[in-house]
């Protein structure tokens, strides 16, 4: 299975840091956020991505590319090659390729433009901004849903019902298994009185594609098309959609927020940082505060510029 990358957002919730540098490429730890989306491909056996990029960026582009030999060089020399040993390894066994969307027609339009790299039946789709953590990768246990249940499936997740208003809302037909649900409808960003549950979508997709065809009758629509409403034309035109409940822990970097608590998440979790960041944390949090520690007695100050002159 191929998986679709939209990445050509402009990123303007986490401006000014994105005016220069992609936010698929803010650090999250000691990697992009770009590169936890790969990862979680490959761990699902998938090799191939389509990147739909705008102009701004090459970086994102130059990261998933072979180093440089002079820079391979530097590298060895300073006894640091190790570190790339996880992106050399991706470089070597994912393939991609870069299409560049013109101008900002939204997430249904950047998905279509990949269309003729398509020609198996499913094709999966990974937002960059949702990160999940989970001991399964995401995207594989979607794949598989669809071959089990021949079907499209997307990934939800319970959100407080004061905040359904910020994502597409799923209502369901019926309940298969705990963590498995056939969908009925979806309706993006309801109010919270006209929301029919507060499961939203998850930045995963495995679709069929047919969602091509569906695409046309959509894209004379002004303004931005959305994903969400061109599932719900095939939903409408019989095919059948699930949602599987994501098991895991599900991490939004695409706001100023989202990204500190995504950092602070992927820290406390981290097997290299986890227990520095923890006594960090306690620290900050004591009633004596930090500052207090390095605040030099105003005695001795006297007494070193007494000495000093």
């Amino acid at each position: 299975m191929k998986v679709i990358i939209p990445a050509a957002g402009l990123g303007q919730r986490l401006l000014p840091l994105t005016k220069s540098l992609p936010k698929e490429m803010l650090p999250l730890l000691d990697k992009p956020a770009a590169q936890y989306i790969v990862e979680e491909g490959i761990r699902s056996g998938i090799e191939d991505f389509i990147v739909v990029v705008n102009k701004h960026k090459k970086l994102l582009e130059d990261h998933f590319d072979a180093s440089s030999e002079d820079y391979l060089a530097t590298i060895e020399a300073s006894g640091n090659s190790a570190a790339l040993e996880v992106i050399n390894k991706i470089v070597k066994r994912a393939h991609f390729a870069y299409l560049r969307q013109p101008e900002p027609r939204g997430l249904g339009h950047a998905v279509a433009l990949a269309a003729r790299f398509i020609s198996e039946h499913y094709f999966g789709v990974m937002l960059p901004d949702d990160i999940i953590i989970s001991p399964q990768p995401c995207i594989g246990t979607l794949a598989k849903i669809a071959q089990q249940e021949k079907g499209n499936v997307i990934a939800i997740q319970e959100v407080p019902d004061d905040l359904v208003s910020r994502y597409g809302i799923v209502s369901f037909k019926k309940q298969l298994t705990p963590n498995l649900f056939q969908v009925k409808d979806l309706i993006e960003k309801p109010s919270k009185s006209d929301a029919p549950s507060n499961f939203a979508i998850v930045g995963r997709y495995v679709l069929s594609s047919s969602l091509f065809e569906h695409y046309k009758s959509h894209q004379n629509t002004e303004g931005e098309i959305q994903l969400t409403d061109i599932i719900k034309s095939m939903v409408q035109a019989g095919e059948r959609l699930f949602a599987y409940r994501v098991q895991g822990t599900v991490l939004d970097a695409g706001t100023p927020l989202g990204y500190l608590k995504s950092v602070i998440n992927l820290a406390l979790k981290s097997h290299t940082y986890g227990k520095d960041i923890r006594e960090y944390i306690e620290l900050l949090t004591q009633e004596t505060p930090l500052t207090k520690e390095f605040v030099i007695p105003e005695d001795k100050i006297k007494r070193n510029i007494t000495k000093n002159v």
